[in-house]
């Protein structure tokens, strides 16, 4: 089941560490890296349903 609960232990932190990592580079190296971030992060999740419904939740203009 997909989490929709704050579940991480430092969010802040995470944001920081996800805006120093894009400090510097191009549109076009920001875009590969969150490429790669999103292809290592949903290795951990690993199960395909809950990847699914985080796609089609994602994706749910608001």
């Amino acid at each position: 089941m997909m989490k929709t609960e704050l579940n991480l232990q430092d969010a802040d932190g995470f944001y920081e560490q996800l805006l120093n990592a894009h400090e510097g580079l191009s549109s076009e190296q920001s875009e590969q890296l969150n490429m790669r971030l999103i292809l290592l992060l949903a290795n951990q999740v690993g199960d395909a349903s809950i990847l699914r419904d985080c796609i089609e939740s994602a994706s749910q203009k608001k």
